[in-house]
Formats: C-alpha cells, sequence, structure tokens
C-alpha cells in the first residue's frame, strides 16, 4: 500500500505530524508545572482544553466536513495548528506568557484537530477503497504508535536541552511539513452535492440516528466514551504524579511514556492477526477488558522497580487500545455509506472523546481536593466499566462483523440466536436524503 503515491502522502504526513505532537503532549503539561508553577486543577483545566473542542463542535464538525472537500479540511487545519503553537515560544521569548494562553492555544489546537480527524477517517475509505481498511488503519496507527514510542523521549530529552516553549516551536513546525505533504495527493473528491432542505441540525441528527439506532455502534460508543473519562483523569493526574509527586527528570518521564507506547506499536502490527485468530467481535471487548485489573498497577508508581512495573502495565494496555481501535474504527467505516462518514465520524469523535475533558477537570479536581495519586486509584477501581457495554452487546460473540453491502451479521457458533438483532444498516437506501436506517484514551 505504500507503494501507492497518494496514501504514502498521507503515511508521511501523518508520520511528521504524529512526532511533533508528542512533543507538545509533555511539553505543554510541563510549560504549566515548570515554568508557570501551576497547580493541580490548573493542569486539569489545562488538559481539558486540550479536549474540549470535541464537546463543544464534536457534532457540527461533521455535517460540515461531509460539505467541504476533505483534502483541503485537513491543509487548513494543520497550517492552522502551526501558527497556534508558534505563539507559545513567541510569548515565553518575550517573558508574556501565561495559563490564560495556554488555554487558548490548548483549545485552538483542540479545535482544529477535531476537523483534522474527522475529515481525515472520512477521507480514508477514499483513498485506499473499502477493501483496504484494515491494512491502511493499521499502517497509521503503527505511525502513531512509533510517534509515541520515541516522541516522549525525544520531548523529554529537548525539554531537558532547550526547554518546553522552545521545544513547542517544533511541534508548529511539524504541522507545517504535514500540510505540504497532504497538498502533494493528486486524487480530488467531488464536490459533496448540495441536497436540498439540508439543514445543520438535521444533518446532525442523521450522524446521532445512526449511531444510536445501531446496536454495535452504540456499543462501540457507550465503552469508549466511559474509557475516555477514566483517561482523562488519568492523563490530567499521571503527569502530575510524576512530575510533580515524584519529582522524576523529563528524560525519565518521556522514556517511560516511550516503554508503554511500543505496546501500541505491537497492537497495530498483529490486530489484523488478532481479530483472524479471535473474531473480530472479541477483538473488540477483549482487549477493553483486558486493561482493567492492568490499571490499577498505575496509581502504585514509585521511584525504582514499581514505576517500570507501572510502565509495563501500559504497554499491555497501550497494546490493547490499539487492536481496540484498528478493529473498530475499520468496522465503522467499512459500515457507513460515503455521503454519511463525516457526520458518523463526528457523532462517534463527539461521544467518546466529549468525556475525556470532563474525565480531565474530574481529575483536576480529585487531585486538589485530595491528590493525585488518589484521583488515579478511583479511576483504576472504575476500570472494568467501558467492557459492560460489549459484554452485554452481540460484538460478545461475531467473528465476523458487518459492512455496509451486508444485511446480515454472522454470529460465532452456537450463538446463532444473535444474526439479524445488531440493527446494521442495510444496502438499501434510506427514506430521505442524509438519514441513516435504522467507530491515551482509545480512538473514536
Amino acid at each position: 500500500m505504500l507503494g501507492e503515491h497518494d496514501f504514502r502522502q498521507l503515511f508521511v504526513a501523518d508520520t511528521i505530524s504524529q512526532l511533533g505532537s508528542q512533543i507538545s503532549v509533555l511539553a505543554l503539561p510541563l510549560v504549566a508545572v515548570v515554568a508557570l508553577d501551576a497547580s493541580n486543577f490548573e493542569v486539569g483545566a489545562l488538559t481539558a482544553c486540550g479536549m474540549m473542542a470535541f464537546l463543544l463542535i464534536g457534532l457540527p464538525a461533521g455535517a460540515w466536513v461531509d460539505r467541504m472537500r476533505r483534502r483541503k479540511v485537513l491543509i487548513i487545519a494543520d497550517v492552522g495548528r502551526a501558527v497556534v503553537l508558534s505563539s507559545v515560544p513567541l510569548a515565553w521569548a518575550f517573558d508574556v506568557l501565561s495559563m490564560s494562553q495556554l488555554y487558548l492555544v490548548a483549545f485552538a489546537v483542540g479545535v482544529l484537530r477535531v476537523f483534522f480527524d474527522v475529515a481525515y477517517m472520512s477521507y480514508l475509505p477514499h483513498l485506499v477503497g473499502r477493501e483496504h481498511l484494515v491494512e491502511g488503519n493499521a499502517k497509521l496507527e503503527g505511525v502513531r504508535a512509533v510517534a509515541q514510542i520515541g516522541g516522549p523521549t525525544v520531548a523529554g530529552l529537548l525539554v531537558q536541552a532547550v526547554t518546553a516553549p522552545l521545544a513547542v516551536a517544533l511541534d508548529a513546525a511539524s504541522f507545517a511539513g504535514s500540510a505540504m505533504f497532504v497538498r502533494r495527493i493528486r486524487r480530488r473528491e467531488d464536490s459533496p452535492e448540495r441536497r436540498r432542505g439540508a439543514s445543520l441540525g438535521k444533518d446532525m441528527m442523521d450522524g446521532l440516528r445512526l449511531v444510536f439506532g445501531n446496536q454495535l455502534l452504540r456499543a462501540i460508543a457507550l465503552s469508549i466514551s466511559s474509557y475516555n473519562l477514566l483517561s482523562g483523569i488519568r492523563s490530567a493526574m499521571l503527569i502530575v504524579l510524576l512530575a510533580g509527586v515524584l519529582h522524576l527528570p523529563a528524560g525519565t518521564i518521556g522514556v517511560f511514556f516511550s516503554i508503554a507506547s511500543v505496546g501500541a506499536l505491537i497492537g497495530a502490527l498483529t490486530a489484523r492477526r488478532v481479530a483472524a485468530r479471535i473474531g473480530q467481535g472479541p477483538a473488540i471487548w477483549i482487549p477493553v477488558a483486558v486493561t482493567a485489573p492492568l490499571q490499577l498497577v498505575i496509581p502504585a508508581a514509585q521511584p525504582g522497580w514499581l514505576l517500570w512495573a507501572a510502565a509495563a502495565a501500559s504497554f499491555v494496555i497501550y497494546c490493547c487500545v490499539s487492536v481496540n481501535n484498528i478493529t473498530q474504527v475499520s468496522f465503522r467505516q467499512g459500515l457507513t455509506p460515503e455521503h454519511l462518514l463525516g457526520r458518523m465520524n463526528a457523532t462517534m469523535r463527539f461521544l467518546v472523546w466529549g468525556t475525556a475533558p470532563l474525565g480531565a477537570i474530574i481529575g483536576g479536581v480529585l487531585g486538589q481536593l485530595l491528590d493525585a495519586r488518589t484521583a488515579l486509584w478511583i479511576a483504576a477501581a472504575a476500570g472494568l466499566l467501558p467492557a459492560l457495554p460489549l459484554l452485554f452487546s452481540p460484538l460478545r460473540t461475531m467473528r465476523t462483523l458487518p459492512a455496509q453491502h451486508e444485511q446480515e451479521p454472522q454470529p460465532a457458533k452456537p450463538h446463532q440466536s444473535h444474526a439479524g438483532k445488531c440493527g446494521c444498516p442495510t444496502s438499501r437506501r434510506p427514506a430521505s436524503p442524509g438519514a441513516a436506517a435504522a467507530p491515551r484514551g482509545s480512538g473514536g
């Protein structure tokens, strides 16, 4: 697939962007903790600002993306992020950097990320064809995993060497480079057809009806939204625990996250084989269930072997999340008609990432009232909740998941009673235009 010119441009663009983004994932909170002496609540609020856009504009973003050429959306989002992030080192150089600016930067980058992610997930089926979705998603998930492996370590060393604000400048440059490669994609989309009587509210409702009217999509959305609520708590407080409580150097923190991220790469490399071995449905719910007991290791981190035990637990968690992501995102893309891809992806993003900023705020409040370690214990204690919607759905036994052209799922024997009960859309046209007949936190 990398021999195909257009996919190769997207692959290289994503590689550059992901490597740069890993710098800011570590650098922005460290700017707050180290340079601005931010409190636990302020770090939680900063994390929440970065994800709040999914909650505030997630639904309308899908309707807008379905009305635009997705390649153009990708370029504008990349250039916009380059400009916004550049303001951090500039403000720092003139000694005017503040938490208020970091909040605004995190929110603006989040808004642009919403549009980029929705457009990217909706563009991939056009670029590679639905028959190659699993392979395409696996390769791009592998890029993300490699970036997560090397990015935190490089980011930690950069922060130590040139300070966090200057490290953010490198992230800005990475987004500019990503935009250049997206521009090199030759294949052009047709202009989206203007639908008579369409409105923003109606388009958003089409996306909601598609997701909530489908038993499988609904179970996936409920699972990942609860997972990301807990992940928001962990994301906000883990940095505080490592940097503020354990007083680990930035380089060690980077190594911690890099070890964890090796699991994501292994998950990306093995996701297809895992799904073929245990079935597509189990490849969605089993990884989520496996992460539950492992979450209990993270809050126990202490300097010494307990720190690396927590990194090892994170390694397995990242592996499981990667397998889940590739399987359920490919299923969602293959199930949804072309004209509804933007709205389906935006609805799922709204549902599954909209809970993350709420989790970050909860984490900040718990960290302020109690402490960072206690907040992590609370999140770990609730770790089994995300598996429940999947366990009580037909996904539990379905070896083969339906595609857009299929009317009936193929459950594993002997559980034939599940057939025809998943609420999956058929190949028939919907009754009205744009309406559908009745897919680190986890990705959505």
